[in-house]
């Protein structure tokens, strides 16, 4: 019998509710952002004309290929805990505890951060704010979406689904802007003056990036054990062409000497396109997409939190999942937190895209590389039964994509600015932190031990 005003226990584990159609939607946004128009112009700054639109293909179907690897896995080891379970399955819970912690303060957190002031950024060109509202209103976007993430797993969802469709169609409005528009009479074919293909590189997979997350959905799934490859490769060939036919919209309508020096590409190719009315139907599309990709990643980031928490003792709190709004609440309440103090600390840093990203491109490229050991250290462990779904040349496919992770992780390292150390000076963090944690444990368990 249920006592009224009673709240229900929290239950280990998610339910499986989502549907393959809700599910490809939510994995898009998982890696679809507007972060693609601030990426647009460095990639044409550090290539040659010819290679610009070449270079989105070659970058979409090389994320296929990492991509398949993590399917494999998800398939066949369903958890809430996405590439946490992996990387803790293949190399131990201490490896598993390193990785939580880099995501916990480098890129789930950061990313919030770094998206809720580009909202405001945007919100501030209709109303114009000093630096305390500028930093009040991005503490207010990441308060209220995890307020909201709190109250029910299907509302989170839902407003994840609502916020993509949007993105997508505002995508569709740019994209015929750049057709529409009249190309420039004369189109630099120059190449730079120093191209640096790793930087473009860099940024090309940094718009692609987010599809390791899309695993973290898999105990939610409601389609069979292969349908996180259908997820995943929908969401992925889907962004492909998004991304592909955006580009090639915004070179055509600006050329591509104007595309590599401006600072709103989406904006600029709507306005030659529309006028000013265009311009500001992408501010729009910006300041929805922010909240998309925050949202998301809120939702992702509080699913690794819960799992991690439910193998270090110190942290159970964090590792339940409420029984009736099917949500992990008091990791969601965690990390939008954290995210919280990260944006004030932002505010007050005057913290940038650029810097940002140089904060957390090696850590992710770290654990790519693991993760791609981890594909086939987990295959060579198990028997073949266990994998409903395998990648295709196995083990050249991961092997290939850790051989690309090591290099953009050796180009972030020597090609970035000093942010780029101070994230990997983060992340070493959290050794010191999980050797603490583990003394505290293995101390309180002596002490009952001795009762």
């Amino acid at each position: 019998m249920r006592i009224p005003g009673h709240m229900e226990p929290a239950t280990p584990t998610p339910r499986a509710h989502l549907g393959p159609a809700m599910a490809t939607l939510i994995a898009l946004g998982m890696i679809m952002s507007t972060d693609v128009l601030k990426t647009a112009p460095t990639v044409a700054l550090n290539v040659a004309p010819g290679q610009f639109g070449w270079l989105w293909v070659l970058g979409g179907l090389a994320t296929v290929v990492g991509a398949l690897s993590y399917v494999e896995m998800a398939c066949a080891f369903p958890d809430a805990g996405g590439e946490y379970s992996f990387l803790s399955r293949a190399w131990g819970p201490r490896f598993g505890a390193q990785y939580a912690w880099s995501r916990f303060a480098v890129m789930h957190t950061g990313w919030i951060a770094l998206m809720a002031h580009l909202l405001a950024d945007y919100a501030g060109a209709v109303v114009p704010m000093g630096p305390l509202a500028h930093t009040l209103c991005a503490l207010a976007v990441v308060i209220a979406l995890t307020g909201l993430n709190c109250v029910h797993v299907r509302l989170g969802f839902l407003t994840q689904a609502t916020l993509v469709a949007l993105v997508a169609a505002g995508f569709a409005a740019v994209i015929a802007a750049g057709f529409v528009a009249q190309p420039p009479a004369i189109v630099a074919a120059t190449a730079p003056v120093q191209p640096r293909l790793g930087v473009a590189l860099i940024y090309v997979f940094l718009a692609y990036g987010g599809w390791s997350d899309i695993a973290t959905l898999s105990a939610e799934l409601r389609a069979g054990r292969r349908g996180m490859a259908l997820v995943t490769l929908g969401a992925i060939a889907l962004l492909i062409m998004l991304y592909v036919a955006l580009n090639a919209a915004m070179a055509h309508g600006l050329g591509m000497a104007a595309l590599a020096h401006s600072t709103a590409p989406g904006a600029d190719v709507a306005r030659a396109a529309f006028g000013t009315p265009g311009a500001w139907v992408v501010v729009g599309v910006v300041v929805v997409s922010a909240l998309a990709s925050m949202n998301s990643t809120l939702i992702v980031g509080a699913r690794i939190t819960s799992a991690a928490a439910r193998n270090i003792p110190m942290l159970q709190p964090l590792a339940g999942w409420h029984a009736t709004r099917g949500t992990p609440v008091s990791a969601v309440i965690a990390v939008g937190g954290f995210s919280a103090v990260l944006t004030v600390f932002a505010g007050l840093a005057g913290n940038g895209f650029g810097a940002m990203v140089d904060y957390m491109t090696p850590v992710y490229w770290v654990f790519i590389v693991f993760g791609m050991g981890a594909a086939i250290r987990l295959r060579r462990g198990h028997d073949a039964a266990a994998f409903p779904f395998r990648t295709p040349l196995f083990p050249l496919f991961p092997l290939a994509f850790g051989g690309l992770a090591l290099a953009m992780l050796w180009s972030s390292l020597t090609e970035l600015g000093p942010a780029a150390l101070a994230g990997a000076a983060v992340m070493a963090l959290g050794l010191v932190l999980e050797r603490l944690v583990r003394r505290r444990s293995v101390v309180r368990a002596q002490a009952q031990d001795g009762r």
